[in-house]
């Protein structure tokens, strides 16, 4: 996997939560579950794309498992209006309380960046949901809808967090 490949020089930045500057950033952190039980169903959800698909959107990965190199693309829309986002994912983490991945850009998103999806077990027991993202425009459209690009960031990051809760009930 080369960062040639990628639409922004910054790859595997969200791993480490860097804010990299000339980018708008995000990150959403929602509870979605309590205990072990919880924490395995996030996981597996997240890892397989199971929370992506119950948004709805379309997603084609290459895999059935997220692991680094895998290319994702994401469908938003429908019949002829639908948006193609090409991804590749960077990193994955699966630990005993860690589990998730995240995405970078490929040429033909209409945005440039790296948005991250990782879910957390803490010392209490409560599973939270974390979504990081740093992004800009990379295309005319993707400048053109301004404001209502970060919104609808921000509204797919939150509804990533109350499929998931769903997702992860024991």
């Amino acid at each position: 996997m080369s960062a040639q490949d990628f639409t922004y020089a910054e790859v595997g930045a969200t791993r480490d939560a860097e804010r990299p500057p000339g980018y708008r950033h995000m990150r959403h952190r929602m509870l979605v579950g309590q205990g072990p039980a919880a924490f395995r169903n996030a996981a597996d959800a997240v890892m397989e794309f199971w929370m992506h698909r119950a948004l709805p959107v379309r997603v084609e990965a290459s895999a059935p498992r997220a692991a680094p190199g895998v290319g994702v693309v994401i469908g938003l829309g429908l019949g002829p209006l639908r948006l193609k986002a090409p991804c590749r994912i960077v990193w994955t983490r699966e630990e005993e309380r860690y589990a998730g991945w995240a995405y970078g850009t490929l040429p033909g998103h209409p945005e440039s960046g790296e948005e991250s999806f990782l879910v957390h077990l803490d010392e209490e027991g409560d599973v939270w949901l974390t979504v990081t993202a740093f992004s800009r425009p990379a295309t005319a459209a993707a400048r053109l809808a301004g404001p209502f690009g970060r919104m609808f960031q921000s509204s797919y990051a939150r509804r990533c967090g109350a499929v998931l809760r769903r997702l992860s009930r024991p």
